[in-house]
């Protein structure tokens, strides 16, 4: 591109996109774990008082509970769910945070100089559209690592399954549960983890501590989530 160095050309909105979904795909690899036993020990003690109670099994802290599931239903029971959260966080995390930049100019009509109201706006923007994109995603993802292996059958043998047998037995709208109270979530986190890093970026270029191009998209935090 004439004008600019091979280093100052700065990333398309499709690299970003891409660069983001992938990014937290390689994040997703490594915490999946971390984030099953969340989730186990977030709906333990939701069968309370069921048959099945006396023999679920007892989790006792993230450690605990890792160990426990490699016990009771093998190592793989860790990764439950693996294929819907990679799927979760290539739709999730491309528009949440590929997309933050190209929004944030359409709010400011291209300005270089954004207010944190528009910048506060492009945050909630993509955080909720990455929500309503990416619902399906993660209620598939959030059945399947909830469903032990162990002591009886599995409700979903595969990802396809799932999303089959949720639409059938709980209409289209059973993907999309829990919706409005995400997208309030993630509007908020969003707005908190981008525009905080982007206003800092902006200060510390300003004061000459840094230079180059660091769009916010190279902002990969996990919690994503």
């Amino acid at each position: 591109m004439v004008g600019f160095k091979a280093t100052d050309v700065p990333p398309t909105a499709t690299v970003k996109f891409l660069g983001a979904g992938t990014a937290a795909c390689i994040a997703d690899l490594i915490t999946f774990p971390l984030d099953t036993a969340k989730v186990r020990l977030q709906i333990q003690g939701e069968s309370q008082g069921a048959v099945r109670a006396t023999a679920s099994a007892q989790y006792r802290g993230v450690l605990g509970t890792i160990l426990t599931m490699v016990r009771t239903e093998g190592p793989r029971s860790l990764y439950n769910g693996l294929v819907a959260g990679l799927q979760r966080q290539m739709s999730f995390a491309s528009v949440r945070i590929g997309l933050y930049d190209s929004v944030k100019q359409f709010y400011t009509k291209g300005s270089e100089h954004a207010s944190i109201g528009s910048r506060l706006l492009a945050g909630s923007t993509t955080g909720a559209l990455a929500v309503a994109v990416a619902q399906p995603t993660d209620v598939v993802k959030v059945r399947f690592q909830a469903q032990a292996r162990a002591g009886g059958g599995r409700r979903y043998q595969s990802t396809v399954d799932a999303y089959k047998t949720i639409a059938r037995e709980e209409g289209f709208r059973g993907l999309w549960k829990g919706t409005s109270p995400n997208v309030a979530r993630n509007a908020i986190v969003n707005c908190a983890e981008l525009v905080t890093y982007d206003l800092i970026k902006d200060t510390l270029l300003k004061a000459n501590l840094m230079t180059g191009s660091c769009p916010p998209f190279s902002a990969w935090v996990p919690g994503t989530w």
